[in-house]
């Protein structure tokens, strides 16, 4: 069954008239014949009780009218709500986070200007680690996320948004405070405040050691940026951070810069790829948003 069956059907148990039905719905009239038949013919019921001046609904063909009514009225509301979708009237938009992006992004002016454009769409944030997000985007549950990534994933498209080199963030009153040059190896001796392995500035570090030949002694393993900075401005610890985080800190941390070669922690936005060729609605347009923002 077509849905331009149901349309010549209603036309015909409307205008109660063959020729007019067929104006009505702009075909020839035996064209609307062959489409009425074959509708019965599927139905395995007569529809219509035909005359030679007239046409009317047998008991079939009336039951029939009424749910072919409604089937139309639904394909119309549908037709609706994908142009509402489209026009961004309604819709959601979904949208992960890693910790502390203020000191690379103000994502909450960034919603208040796209709310503010698109007061329809609902948005949906949700903050986690990098792997638990990219997971979300991947199967579809978020339509973007804003994480650091160290490699390459398999079906995410990234956009860089920031790039960070890492410091050393310590004690104000830590012999490392305000050095220039520091090794890595000067590094062997202390206790580091550290995220979890999966969170993408633990496995920066990991790697920068390993790189190295270099062994550490983690003395804290947390999953928030604030629990960590809590403790290294304690004296508990110290950690590698984005330069930008430390910096707004500044009044409660002691800061050291590394030699070279300098470890770049690096922000992107992803996407899945299956969506970044011709990435449409909701977040389309929040991308849009992102691209103005100045650098």
């Amino acid at each position: 069954m077509e849905l331009r069956q149901l349309q010549h059907f209603l036309a015909v148990a409307e205008a109660q008239h063959f020729t007019r039905a067929a104006q009505r719905v702009n075909i020839v009239q035996s064209a609307l014949s062959a489409s009425i038949r074959a509708l019965e013919q599927e139905l395995d019921a007569k529809l219509f009780v035909r005359s030679t001046r007239s046409v009317r609904l047998t008991p079939a063909g009336q039951a029939f009218l009424e749910q072919a009514r409604v089937a139309l009225e639904a394909v119309e509301q549908a037709r609706l709500a994908v142009a509402a979708v489209k026009g961004l009237q309604r819709g959601t938009l979904g949208i992960g986070t890693v910790q502390s992006l203020p000191a690379f992004l103000d994502l909450p002016a960034l919603l208040a200007r796209f709310h503010a454009r698109h007061p329809g769409i609902e948005v949906r944030l949700c903050q986690g680690s990098p792997a638990h997000l990219l997971e979300k985007v991947r199967n579809g549950r978020l339509d973007l996320a804003f994480l650091p990534l160290c490699d390459a994933s398999a079906g995410i498209a990234t956009r860089l948004i920031a790039c960070e080199e890492l410091v050393v963030a310590c004690a104000p009153a830590h012999p490392l405070a305000g050095r220039e040059g520091v090794a890595l190896a000067a590094l062997r001796a202390e206790a580091f405040v550290e995220f979890e392995p999966a969170w993408g500035t633990r496995q920066l570090t990991d790697r920068a050691f390993l790189a190295a030949g270099l062994e550490r002694r983690i003395a804290f393993e947390i999953s928030d940026l604030d629990t960590q900075l809590a403790l290294v401005a304690r004296g508990l610890g110290i950690a590698l951070v984005p330069e930008a985080v430390a910096e707004v800190r500044r009044s409660s941390l002691g800061i050291a810069r590394l030699a070279g070669p300098e470890i770049c922690w690096e922000l992107v936005v992803a996407t899945s790829v299956e969506g970044s060729g011709a990435q449409e609605g909701a977040a389309r347009h929040f991308l849009a948003l992102l691209d103005a923002v100045p650098a």
